[in-house]
This record gives structure tokens, C-alpha cells and sequence, in this order.
């Protein structure tokens, strides 16, 4: 898909757009970023570290997983990833294990 993003210089005036194309994998990794902002500060942290090293790196399998796994409580994603806690479902674990992998020093 190709979308037209305008950019305006306000100082002169002076607008020009540019064709930016995208794919459907660049529109799901803006999704979950979008999603990774949550409402607390200590896991917003965690997940915009793990943004930045690897989200790019995962696999369909792996996103699908991601996704799910965002869709959890605050409380429990961030137990999880702090090791305060294990997920009981195995794909569960798998992507906790591959964002602390990232996480993690």
C-alpha cells in the first residue's frame, strides 16, 4: 500500500508530498508498538526496550503470540517479564521468554 505523506516547511511556506509505501508487516509492527503503550511506566519501559531490539527479528508465529499476549492485564504481563511470575499457556511462555531474552542484560 502506498500512502501520501505531506510535509509542510513553516518557515517558507513551502509544502511537498512524498509517496511512502508500506507493508502489511510495517502496518502490524505499528500496531503493536501502538498497543505496547500501556498504563504502567515500568512495563512501558520494558516493552519500548524490547521495540527497539526485537520485534523486528519475530516470526508470524511469534507476532501472533505478541499480540496475544498484549492483550493481558498490566499486572500480569509485567510479573511475567519481571520473573515475579510464569504464564500457564506454553505459547504464553515462549514469547515471554523471547522478550526477556531481549530485555534482559
Amino acid at each position: 500500500t502506498a500512502y501520501e505523506i505531506l510535509t509542510c516547511d513553516w518557515s517558507s511556506d513551502v509544502c511537498s508530498s512524498d509517496l511512502v509505501t508500506t507493508t502489511p508487516s510495517d502496518v502490524r509492527h505499528a500496531r503493536i508498538a501502538w498497543r505496547c503503550r500501556r498504563g504502567m511506566r515500568e512495563l512501558d519501559l520494558l516493552l519500548q526496550k524490547f521495540l527497539a531490539s526485537g520485534l523486528r527479528s519475530l516470526g508470524e508465529d511469534d507476532l501472533d503470540r505478541l499480540e496475544r499476549l498484549l492483550l493481558e492485564p498490566d499486572q500480569d504481563i509485567l510479573a511475567w517479564l519481571s520473573r515475579a511470575g510464569e504464564p500457564d499457556d506454553a505459547d504464553m511462555r515462549a514469547i515471554v521468554d523471547i522478550v526477556r531474552g531481549q530485555i534482559e542484560p
